[in-house]
């Protein structure tokens, strides 16, 4: 009984009552704010459709900008050409103020700086050819602001570097968009499970405490009552137990003195206090570092170094691991200059409720230092050469690839594409009550069909044949020939005039079937020809491969100003190629009178 009358355990119910009511209060509580703190991050998030937006108005302003240069390369009047060049202008710097927002934050766009390694990544990518575009654009308006009726030719060079890099930046800015989506659906998925999984757990813990915890309170601190007076007796015991102890503190003490003393003279061994200053060093650490004045106001970093910034990096490692403890490498510099490297542990402990020190306990590891570092300087010597002949290969590879990969395009849109619309319009316009003309125009359909199955097996051949891999060039371009000539009816002939059977370097190889083949398809699909001749000749020094044909011809003059169809583009993709192996490529052509291709190849 209490002094008011009341029991212990009664008291003590009522207490814990008072304590899990208010329990409770808080869980309800959090309850609320978990769902205030998670709607107002889920509006946060809003500025995820901001950024998306404005990363895929990147793509639209890049194809905006590249169609405007374009456009300015085939304007003649200068007054057409002044306010392309303001619109270029205009487009450039909002795709420049966008692009460095999306990187860096920008208020007035609601763009935060907040991007994940994943898109700062994309970003260092996409910077590559964002900066090339960005500078050949520049150029281009510094040019022509200089002179606006400048000729093509002046800034063609920037006007193919705008081109080259477009298709790149379009490729990794869709990643990007496409990287924004998916990190904006995993914040707001991640979000609504959260929310989920603490309303789920909060009527859990609601549940449990009513269950388990008021219902048996009662009889539980009954029985606590009841072990708190069998407690009170063991606490005699304890009492008497700590005085043994006390007795067993004083040995202790005795033989850790023993022992610091054997630290001292076999260990790099040292007691710092909190700030730095030493309380104790030991005998092996004085005479390392040469040095027996230790005050009581000097710091471990004097006398582990001379120089001032390495002093600082051991004082910020005590500082900053004072009380968690570290363990790693530090460089020392003793009296006289020479470098010491240590392997040192810092080590806090308390030596009273309000009194605390930190171990020092290092060990020297000069010699395997300097190994190690010797090791990894020739490492990353080794590494780097690799990984940059790798990138050489690497963009190599590439450029070939996305090349080839045109020239596919090219034929399959230019070619069966089109007879393909041709063959929809015309199976759409058939009116089967018109039996004359239905059958007319089903005649014209299987015509069409046949063309078109023509087509197919062109542009199957015209991948790598496996002669070329396995036999060299002649063998392939002369199948080529024969194969050509099947699909399209054309009289293709290949003569090899000396007998050449050498065998070259397979990229060389590749580059020269593959502008041989071109030649003979631009004969084949623009010049209206019915016989072409693919002769072969080589000296000791020089392969020559001439393609003739008795088609309508052209003026070799304007080639060089066509961008799309009738070999503009292909012209350009031989000349690429002719110089990516050291050789030479000739045009000669005369309207009415066929053209002639001949390429020269150095064979050493």
């Amino acid at each position: 009984m209490t002094k008011n009358g009341k029991s212990l355990d009664k008291i003590t119910f009522n207490r814990l009552c008072r304590l899990y009511v208010l329990a409770l209060s808080t869980i309800a509580f959090s309850v609320i704010m978990s769902q205030v703190l998670i709607k107002n991050h889920l509006n946060i998030q809003e500025s995820d459709s901001t950024v998306i937006n404005i990363a895929g108005r990147q793509r639209m302003l890049s194809q905006k900008l590249t169609k405007e240069i374009v456009s300015l390369s085939r304007e003649s009047s200068l007054e057409n050409r002044i306010l392309l060049k303001d619109k270029i202008k205009n487009t450039l710097q909002l795709w420049e103020l966008s692009h460095y927002a999306l990187q860096k934050g920008n208020d007035s766009l609601g763009l935060p700086s907040n991007n994940s390694e994943v898109v700062i990544g994309k970003f260092k990518e996409l910077n590559i050819s964002f900066n090339s575009i960005h500078l050949a654009s520049k150029a281009i308006i510094k040019k022509l602001e200089t002179k606006p009726d400048l000729t093509l030719d002046l800034f063609i060079d920037d006007l193919d570097n705008v081109k080259k890099h477009e298709g790149d930046f379009l490729m990794i800015m869709d990643q990007i968009v496409n990287q924004y989506n998916l990190e904006a659906d995993e914040r707001v998925s991640w979000l609504r499970r959260l929310e989920e999984w603490l309303m789920v757990l909060t009527l859990l813990i609601l549940l449990a405490e009513f269950l388990f915890i008021f219902l048996p309170t009662a009889k539980i601190v009954r029985n606590s009552i009841e072990k708190l007076l069998l407690a009170e007796k063991e606490a005699k015991k304890m009492a008497f137990d700590a005085d043994q102890l006390s007795i067993a503190k004083e040995v202790s003490i005795k033989e850790l003195r023993a022992l610091s003393h054997a630290m001292d003279e076999t260990l790099l061994f040292a007691r710092i206090l909190p700030n730095g200053t030493i309380a104790h060093i030991g005998n092996k650490f004085s005479r390392l570092f040469k040095s027996t004045n230790f005050t009581a106001t000097k710091n471990l970093s004097q006398v582990l170094s001379i120089h001032e910034n390495e002093q600082n990096v051991i004082d910020e490692l005590i500082s900053k691991h004072k009380k968690t403890g570290w363990q790693g490498e530090v460089k020392a510099t003793v009296k006289g200059g020479d470098s010491i490297w240590l392997e040192m542990a810092i080590i806090p402990f308390n030596l009273t409720k309000d009194k605390s020190e930190i171990l020092i306990i290092a060990s020297e590891i000069t010699s395997r230092k300097a190994a190690q570092l010797e090791i990894e300087r020739l490492t990353k010597k080794s590494f780097e050469e690799e990984m940059s002949q790798q990138k050489i290969i690497s963009s190599k590879i590439i450029e070939n690839q996305e090349k080839e990969q045109n020239r596919i395009a090219k034929d399959v849109h230019d070619g069966i594409g089109q007879m393909l619309t041709g063959l929809k319009y015309n199976l759409e316009s058939i009116d089967i009550s018109d039996i004359e003309k239905t059958t007319s125009k089903i005649e014209h359909l299987k015509e069409l069909t046949t063309n078109i199955i023509k087509g197919v097996r062109t542009a199957t051949f015209n991948l790598t044949p496996p002669e070329l891999s396995d036999h060299g060039i002649v063998p392939a371009i002369s199948k080529l020939s024969k194969e050509l000539g099947k699909l399209t009816g054309k009289n293709i002939v290949f003569l090899n005039k000396t007998d050449f059977n050498q065998r070259l370097e397979s990229l060389a190889e590749i580059n020269i079937y593959r502008i041989t083949q071109e030649a003979i398809n631009n004969s084949i699909k623009y010049a209206d020809s019915t016989h072409i001749l693919v002769s072969l000749s080589h000296s000791e020094n020089i392969l020559s491969i001439v393609i003739d044909d008795n088609g309508k011809g052209f003026d070799p003059s304007k080639v060089k100003h066509v961008k799309s169809g009738d070999g503009g583009m292909g012209l350009t993709f031989m000349r690429e190629r002719i110089k990516y192996i050291n050789g030479r490529l000739f045009l000669n052509s005369e309207l009415g009178k066929g053209t002639r291709v001949t390429l020269n190849i150095p064979l050493k």
